[in-house]
C-alpha cells in the first residue's frame, strides 16, 4: 500500500523566469537518485555562497539567484524560462516524491491540461532535512 504523508493539489500557477545555480545529478537508473540528490543537496547547502551545460538529462539541485556572478567552481548555472505549471504541495520524506508524481499527472489529465515533458519540471523545497520536507512539485502544462 502506498503511504504518503500529505499532498495537496494546488492547481496551475505561472512562474517567471528563474536563474538557478547548483549541481547537476545524473544516474543510470531512477533508484540512484534517491541517494545522489540528497548528497548533492547537502553539498549545495555547504557551498551556498559555472558553467552552462546544454545537456538536459539528470536532476539539478540549485538555489535561485538574482544574477549570475561569482559562481563557485564545479557548480552550474541554469535559466528556466517562464512557464505554466500544475503544482502539487507535498509534505513528507523526500524518498516518497517519485510516488507522488502519479497523483499530479492524473490531476493534470482529469482537469483538461496537457503535460509538456520537454520543458523543465521544478521541485521547490522549503528545506531539506533528512526526515521530512515541504516541496512544491511543478510539472509544466499547456
Amino acid at each position: 500500500m502506498e503511504k504518503i504523508n500529505s499532498i495537496t493539489l494546488e492547481g496551475v500557477r505561472e512562474f517567471a523566469k528563474k536563474k538557478l545555480v547548483g549541481f547537476r545529478v545524473v544516474c543510470e537508473d531512477m533508484t540512484g537518485y534517491g541517494q545522489e540528490i540528497p548528497e548533492a543537496s547537502m553539498s549545495l547547502e555547504r557551498r551556498k555562497a559555472a558553467e552552462t551545460s546544454e545537456e538536459d538529462d539528470g536532476y539539478w539541485v540549485c538555489f535561485e539567484v538574482h544574477e549570475f556572478e561569482d559562481i563557485p567552481a564545479g557548480m552550474v548555472r541554469l535559466v528556466v524560462p517562464a512557464q505554466k505549471y500544475a503544482v502539487l504541495n507535498f509534505n513528507g520524506h523526500a524518498s516518497e516524491i517519485f510516488q507522488v508524481y502519479t497523483h499530479l499527472h492524473k490531476w493534470i489529465g482529469e482537469n483538461g491540461y496537457k503535460r509538456v515533458p520537454d520543458k523543465w519540471s521544478l521541485e521547490i523545497y522549503s528545506k531539506w532535512p533528512k526526515s521530512e520536507d515541504k516541496v512544491d512539485l511543478c510539472d509544466p502544462v499547456l
